[in-house]
């Protein structure tokens, strides 16, 4: 009877493990979802309002803003990745330990690091998905973003002819418009000037025109209806002055300058080329100085979400008898913070200044330690509190200005 019992304990046991597994990957997964979506959205949003400024002010077609904007999802998904998974598992933890549902797993013999078994599954899943992002779909996106913007600059996205505004084809040709109809296909007012190598020039008015493709596509046609040409040339006595009813003025387009090639900036190499780059004797110091910084700079961002666990039950916890949500407002400062720090430190071994291995890897390594000190402190110190000191002294500030506002009442109302 004896091994049956214990049989049946160590079965009852695990189903108990295997839900509270369950319990917790469901109390992490809405919030960390959620805490992403609508950071990508802001940052989206944020990013929209200047494309579609950019955009305009180019003269480039809409539908430009939502390819620009798509290929910047990885960036935005790479920096909310971290947090998301930040706040999930500090709101799930926040929860039971609110509802006291953390005591009796304590209490029924399951630690912290046993609890942390599920948040580190999440954390180990989207570090490796944060990594191909960092690492290899990133640097592609970001480069494809890059060679959108120099396609509207130039023109090569079909940018349109601003109304009212003197519009220059290459070096020898102005053009304006006064207004345009039918969605560019009518045009009214036009007033164009071109002048040649030999520097002979010729002038057009006329009331309508429009634009037509020709067998050449470096060529273009104006089709100009009722209006007055002008030309002139260093031997003529006198301008030539024809008035027409219907010309054809061909415009040879702009010759447009290819994109460069990828890789001429470091956030668009992936984490292979960066590492082949860094090691090439051929390279100049400062190359090589930025592409070692900027491989370190994603590895310890990457490196850094393996402690994000911790460090979010650390906060999640609030003392006895509280429902201080000061644990939340400090993950996050820690978290923009160092990811800041790691901005500065590869700035300073892109420059050669500090060696980009020590430059990048030092601050981690201090952000580790002190996020294992309060891991430790609550997880394994009687009644530990991490932030406890800074619990009080908030505590105090509160009663403290509760106090001045029950004071100044009484004035208030006699007043």
């Amino acid at each position: 009877m004896r091994p049956n019992h214990g049989q049946e304990s160590t079965q009852i046991r695990n189903k108990m493990l295997t839900s509270t597994d369950r319990y917790l990957g469901r109390l992490i997964a809405l919030p960390l979802f959620s805490t992403l979506v609508i950071a990508a959205m802001l940052l989206v949003l944020d990013k929209m309002l200047r494309l579609f400024d950019f955009v305009a002010q180019e003269g480039g077609p809409v539908s430009v803003v939502w390819r620009m904007l798509a290929n910047l999802i990885p960036e935005y998904l790479s920096l909310g990745i971290p947090i998301g998974l930040m706040l999930g598992i500090l709101l799930a933890f926040r929860k039971i330990a609110m509802s006291s549902e953390l005591d009796v797993f304590r209490a029924v013999g399951m630690s912290y690091g046993r609890l942390l078994r599920v948040p580190y599954i999440y954390a180990i899943l989207l570090a490796l998905v944060n990594l191909g992002i960092v690492g290899y779909v990133q640097p592609y996106s970001r480069y494809a973003y890059e060679g959108l913007r120099f396609e509207l600059r130039s023109g090569a996205l079909g940018a349109s002819i601003k109304v009212g505004e003197f519009a220059r084809f290459g070096k020898r040709m102005t053009m304006r418009i006064e207004r345009s109809e039918d969605g560019g296909k009518s045009l009214h007012g036009i007033f164009v000037r071109a002048v040649s190598k030999d520097n002979k020039s010729l002038s057009v008015t006329a009331e309508q025109g429009t634009f037509l493709a020709t067998d050449d596509p470096d060529v273009i046609i104006l089709r100009l209806s009722n209006g007055v040409l002008v030309h002139d040339a260093p031997n003529y006595k006198q301008p030539r002055v024809l008035s027409f009813t219907a010309h054809d003025l061909p415009i040879d387009l702009p010759k447009i300058e290819a994109f460069r090639g990828r890789g001429d900036k470091n956030r668009e190499l992936t984490i292979p080329e960066l590492v082949q780059v860094s090691y090439d004797k051929t390279a100049t110091a400062e190359v090589r100085y930025q592409s070692e910084a900027n491989f370190h700079f994603r590895l310890v961002e990457v490196a850094m979400m393996l402690l994000l666990p911790l460090l979010a039950v650390a906060l999640a916890v609030p003392p006895k008898r509280s429902s201080s949500a000061l644990g939340v407002f400090i993950s996050i400062v820690m978290v923009v913070t160092y990811h800041k720090i790691n901005e500065y430190a590869e700035g300073m071994g892109s420059l050669g200044l500090v060696d980009p291995l020590f430059a990048l890897w030092t601050p981690f390594a201090l952000f580790a330690a002190l996020i294992c000190w309060m891991y430790w402190t609550l997880a394994h110190k009687p009644g530990g509190q991490p932030i406890g000191a800074l619990e009080k002294g908030f505590e105090a500030i509160g009663k403290s200005i509760r106090k001045l506002l029950t004071r100044n009442q009484p004035k208030a109302a006699s007043a």
